[in-house]
């Protein structure tokens, strides 16, 4: 799961899917047994000018409940190091229309092992000239998602795996199993940890690897791909790759870059956020000292606002400073184009050179207007200004000989960048003594390029 940012601003050029401001957890389909259930949302127009659709459907096979139940989402899935990836058995998938006839997003919660702390995961899709579908970081293939992807009705030609990272890698080969004629597409220099496994174990055979900017690709005359493949930072390096689809000016990326939506994705349940409202043992441990009252949780909006709320924050700092508060940090944390505390501090600030001309390279060579990353809130309306000021940071790192961006973008960048990349200092000592200590022990470096050192 990827990290998030700071306050909102009234004129910022940044806004999230319409959709993420909705009421959350409306309960659509709550346990109708109808086939091809179909809801959507009545569109309209965010500042981009574009319509974004909301379709929640129940696949044909699951009136019965023959698949556990809950329309088609069981899914069984008990893997991942050091927590296995929840939820472990039932997998509701979302699917929003971002831009009329040519993207859709398709949505699943991700937990974090045993606790409840959850996010969104993110399949993007794409339709091609050719007809095909182009299928980025693919989700879990519950029998909900494969009847909402194919009721795209076109086939899927490209399954592209954009990181070596394992929430993402992890349902590729079963994904692509369903669509046996689908070509599969890795980023380069994959590995896994605690044992660097083969991509054969998790079930990805003849896949083609993804090269910086590659223009034999069978799609680069409408998506261009630059590939972030930095030294390692500890265990491994970090690996992703960055897209653009030229036609309707989309920037794809993983984990890049995030923005936190104010309101819960659809896709999280109710029950895991009003478990996240309860004042369990990780409140009382970051309380402040506080009296934790143990009132029970009444399900309404405001518990499961503050169950997104310290989810986020968990997710973002790990151990942020009062879990029993969560609006002041949340507040700064989210509606804004960041790159998340966790990335920064463990991944990014360790290569500054490698990250500055990949950024580089993609506001030089990409008009784009819009943001998709695979977690959180999107589309997201950014251009090159809100995306250099996310990784305004860089500039402490690296010092003025560094910059090469042109004279206007650097004014935003000056202007943005330190709000972008603002993290209240509280909130960021736990992440900031496990980095000391990851690098006490040699599982982290300090900087493998740059000027200054963290």
């Amino acid at each position: 799961m990827a990290a998030a940012f700071a306050v909102p601003s009234p004129k910022s050029s940044i806004l999230q899917n319409p959709l993420a401001s909705r009421e959350p957890n409306s309960g659509f389909v709550s346990g109708l047994p109808l086939k091809g259930l179909c809801f959507q949302l009545k569109p309209r127009k965010n500042r981009g000018g574009n319509d974004v659709s909301l379709v929640v459907s129940a696949a044909a096979s699951t009136v019965n409940g023959s698949d556990g139940g809950g329309g088609g989402r069981f899914y069984f899935n008990f893997t991942g190091f050091p927590f296995p990836l929840g939820p472990f058995l039932n997998r509701r998938t979302i699917r929003y229309e971002a831009v009329k006839g040519s993207i859709w997003l398709f949505e699943q919660e991700q937990a974090l092992g045993f606790s409840s702390v959850s996010t969104n995961i993110r399949m993007t899709v794409i339709k091609l000239k050719s007809g095909g579908l182009w299928v980025h970081a693919p989700i879990a293939p519950t029998k909900e998602c494969i009847q909402l992807v194919k009721e795209l009705g076109a086939p899927v030609e490209y399954i592209i795996l954009p990181t070596f990272a394992y929430e993402h890698k992890i349902f590729v080969g079963p994904f692509s199993r369903k669509f046996p004629k689908a070509q599969v597409w890795v980023a380069p220099r994959q590995w896994s940890w605690p044992l660097n496994l083969p991509l054969e174990f998790f079930g990805i055979f003849r896949a083609k690897t993804l090269k910086d900017e590659d223009l034999s690709t069978p799609w680069a005359d409408e998506i261009e791909q630059k590939v972030l493949s930095s030294p390692e930072v500890g265990i491994g390096p970090y690996v992703e790759v960055a897209f653009y689809h030229k036609r309707s000016r989309t920037l794809l990326v993983t984990d890049a870059v995030i923005y936190v939506p104010r309101q819960p994705p659809e896709c999280i349940s109710k029950e895991s956020l009003l478990a996240s409202a309860k004042n369990g043992l990780a409140v009382k441990i970051l309380s402040k000292g506080k009296e934790v009252p143990k009132e029970p949780v009444v399900d309404n909006n405001m518990s499961r606002q503050k169950g997104w709320e310290r989810m986020v924050l968990q997710i973002l700092f790990l151990g942020p400073s009062n879990l029993l508060e969560p609006n002041a940090s949340f507040s700064q944390m989210s509606q804004k184009l960041i790159v998340s505390p966790i990335v920064k501090t463990l991944v990014f600030s360790k290569v500054p050179e490698k990250v500055r001309d990949w950024i580089d390279r993609i506001a030089r060579d990409w008009r784009f207007k819009r943001i998709i990353p695979a977690h959180f809130a999107a589309p997201i309306n950014a251009g090159k200004s809100d995306f250099f000021a996310a990784f305004g940071f860089l500039d402490d790192l690296l010092g003025e000989r560094y910059v090469t961006r042109p004279s206007l973008s650097l004014l935003f960048t000056s202007l943005l960048g330190k709000a972008a990349s603002y993290f209240p200092p509280d909130d960021m000592r736990t992440l900031s003594s496990l980095d000391q200590f990851l690098v006490s022990v040699g599982a982290v470096k300090k900087t493998v390029s740059g000027r200054k050192r963290l």
